[in-house]
């Protein structure tokens, strides 16, 4: 197992190299990609192939599922070959299935290439995660994943655009080929991620939640099912305390993210990762109460603010946590871990939430997640105290 830095210690070690850079724009690129998905392949499935949404949803998910299920699989592939090939093949299979594509004709075949699009994710994912630890510092681990979580960001944020903009341009062919393009992209710049040696591959496997971050993991898919949750029916709730939509609010939580990644950056190094974590837990507990309990537009940007605080902080932290729980030879399970977890997460926040504002209203299912949060607090700083917040 990574030792720990003590708590306050100042971060060392080269962070931004070469290796580090390429990394960052390979991600960029590929998220790019999917995000350019996110509005081309509903339309697609509706305009081209007659789908209904019940069908649109299911060819939707197809990816996520996929991508959740193979992740342990990723993590092996990645602990035996290295980051590097993983990533550039992820990448060229993206590629490959983007110019497929253009050939399909049938909600059948649109589906295949879904599932096959969820394998590359499943891999690109992990090897980035696994690539990270192998280049950035141990002491600068938080720091090294709040820059490069960015590109995710960027890249959810960016892709849209540019997928509507490409199937404006040239239709749903140019929408496909440039995709292809920025797929192909990413791989040409991933294969400047240094190749870990032959010998460094280990032998046997890892458990997927090994008993040191089974709780820990908990209260961390927790805090990520808060903020899905919240992104999820923030429209909704906007509108119960008098705004028309959730357009600033959304904008103000991508924003403090952003922001909050750039600037805190440093201070997920000089924290213990369990006292970090907490801390998120935390706000993102107060913020999901201020939400549900907010009765006006002012007290709902404040539960915003605060809940987007919490989502700066919780993903280095934990992820941190991961490396110094997990062996340190294995950044392929550690990625494979961290990204079942993240899945889980933004997966069960939507639908927990719904299934308590059945029954509580929006303002009460906030408030139930905001608890859970909470609860969360105390599993990494209660319950375990021996073998959790000793760490």
């Amino acid at each position: 197992m990574a030792a720990a830095p003590p708590e306050g210690a100042p971060s060392g070690g080269r962070l931004l190299t070469g290796a580090f850079v390429a990394l960052v724009l390979a991600e960029l690129a590929y998220f790019i990609g999917i995000g350019a998905l996110i509005p081309l392949v509903p339309l697609y499935a509706a305009d081209r192939l007659d789908a209904g949404p019940l069908a649109v949803g299911l060819t939707v998910a197809a990816f996520s599922i996929t991508a959740l299920v193979l992740r342990p699989a990723a993590g092996r592939v990645v602990d035996r070959w290295g980051p590097r090939r993983p990533f550039v093949a992820g990448a060229l299979l993206l590629a490959a299935v983007l110019l497929a594509h253009t050939l399909v004709g049938s909600l059948a075949g649109l589906l295949a290439l879904r599932v096959l699009t969820g394998v590359a994710e499943a891999v690109v994912f992990v090897a980035g995660m696994a690539a990270l630890l192998d280049i950035t510092p141990s002491t600068r681990r938080g720091e090294a994943l709040s820059y490069s979580s960015l590109s995710l960001f960027v890249g959810v944020a960016v892709g849209p655009a540019i997928g509507e903009g490409l199937l404006g341009l040239g239709g749903y062919r140019a929408a496909w080929l440039g995709v292809a393009g920025i797929g192909l992209l990413a791989a040409v710049i991933g294969s400047a991620l240094p190749s870990r040696p032959a010998d460094a591959a280990p032998a046997g496997s890892t458990a997927l939640f090994p008993r040191s971050v089974r709780l820990p993991g908990l209260a961390f898919a927790g805090g990520v099912a808060g903020s899905a949750g919240f992104l999820a029916f923030a429209a909704l709730r906007a509108r119960d305390v008098g705004l028309d939509g959730a357009a600033w609010p959304l904008a103000v939580y991508g924003g403090v993210v952003v922001v909050g990644r750039l600037l805190l950056a440093r201070l997920t190094d000089r924290w213990a990762a369990t006292r970090l974590s907490a801390a998120a837990l935390g706000l993102t507990g107060a913020g999901l109460l201020l939400l549900g309990a907010a009765r006006g537009a002012p007290a709902f940007g404040v539960g915003t603010v605060v809940l987007a605080l919490g989502a700066v902080l919780l993903t280095p932290a934990f992820f941190r946590m991961l490396t110094e729980r997990m062996p340190a030879d294995r950044p392929g399970a550690v990625g494979a871990t961290f990204g079942v977890l993240v899945d889980l997460g933004l997966g069960a926040g939507p639908v927990v939430l719904g299934l308590l504002a059945q029954g509580l209203g929006l303002r009460g299912a906030f408030a139930v997640l905001g608890a859970g949060a909470l609860l969360g607090v105390l599993l990494l700083t209660g319950g375990g105290r021996g073998t959790i917040a000793a760490r």
